[in-house]
């Protein structure tokens, strides 16, 4: 058995796998593109410690800060971790709220294995004589794309070069279905108090000393690794910086957590067929009748 509990940040859901796994015997995945990182603790909010020593917990705190994880390396690495567990027959709970990575490891998403393909004579084109390029090798993927954007026009030029077909092509083969027999849950919620939820958290963080836990990121990795463009840690780099002052910093972490919020109930009830429960109890309840 696979389950998924997503859904947005401040649900509970770490407290509600843990409580699960405890009745149903699993172990516990992370969805989670930033709880996968060593040295970010308060700020992506991981599990309570007694949760990890109670049950098992996977792709937790296990990459470097300075390294730029990928959804590419996410999809693996979970693929990996299902085989294992699958193996030991285990019931596997994937907690997390970062829908794009859990969907590109349990849909039939291919990434292309990165190549050393030259780039630099596009890398030199301007904006207009790139995309001109891009019209004329992929018109379809051009089409989806700003002429000004450059990042995506060189990525959809590097995926023909790198292998021979065109990024519409690519993504015309893949049906995009699930791949493992799974179940995504979402707790129900108001969203007024989900927000002031959101306010209380980002309050207690502040408490437990996210300032300080982001400075010291700060002053050992510098403002530009991946890691630390999470909420929470770009907004007090720019306090850092003298952009912002301290209260604006912790006023924006709120506003934007809230919006990332309503971003991540967006892309999961358009892209997961979800089921809603209303606390552990009930989730279990909704398992077993099945």
């Amino acid at each position: 058995m696979i389950i998924v509990i997503t859904g947005p940040t401040c649900l509970g859901k770490s407290q509600t796998a843990y409580e699960l796994a405890k009745v149903i015997d699993a172990e516990i995945i992370n969805g989670d593109a930033f709880q996968c990182y060593k040295e970010l603790d308060i700020g992506v909010a991981k599990p309570d410690e007694k949760y990890l020593k109670d049950v098992k917990h996977h792709l937790y705190s296990f990459v470097d800060v300075n390294h730029n994880y990928s959804i590419a390396e996410y999809q693996l690495n979970l693929r990996n971790k299902i085989d294992e567990l699958t193996k030991k027959n285990k019931n596997i709970i994937i907690v997390g709220g970062s829908g794009l990575y859990i969907r590109s490891a349990l849909y039939d998403y291919d990434f292309l294995d990165d190549k050393n393909i030259d780039m630099s004579k596009y890398e030199s084109m301007d904006n207009r004589t790139l995309y001109d390029e891009l019209k004329r090798i992929d018109p379809n993927e051009a089409n989806k794309i700003h002429m000004n954007n450059r990042k995506r026009v060189l990525r959809a030029i590097y995926i023909y070069l790198s292998s021979g077909e065109t990024k519409s092509t690519l993504v015309a083969k893949q049906e995009h279905k699930p791949i493992y027999d799974v179940r995504f849950f979402v707790r129900d919620f108001d969203r007024d108090l989900l927000y002031k939820n959101i306010d209380m958290r980002v309050d207690t963080m502040i408490e437990k000393g996210l300032e300080n836990e982001v400075k010291d990121l700060y002053v050992k990795y510098g403002k530009n690794c991946r890691a630390l463009q999470a909420i929470g840690y770009k907004e007090f780099i720019e306090y850092f910086e003298h952009k912002i002052n301290r209260e604006e910093a912790i006023a924006l972490i709120k506003k934007n957590t809230r919006n990332y919020a309503k971003r991540q109930l967006t892309f999961i009830r358009h892209q997961f067929r979800v089921e809603f429960y209303q606390d552990t109890a009930d989730l279990l309840r909704i398992i077993n009748n099945d």
